[in-house]
């Protein structure tokens, strides 16, 4: 159960990629899907990089 967030992260991730290609290609506005793709990314790094720190005594 504990990885169910990631999966959705990652599938979140790969659907703001291909967003991001049909932005490329002219048929979304790229403004749109480029701080979704960014957005994406940032959210994922964090989610991983904030799971086991170490807070203090």
């Amino acid at each position: 159960m504990k990885k169910m967030p990631i999966l959705i992260m990652l599938t979140f991730v790969v659907v703001a990629f291909f967003l991001n290609i049909l932005g490329l290609m002219q048929l979304i506005p790229p403004i749109i899907t480029l701080p979704l793709l960014f957005i994406s990314i940032f959210i994922i790094i964090y989610y991983v990089n904030n799971r086991k720190r170490f807070r203090g005594f």
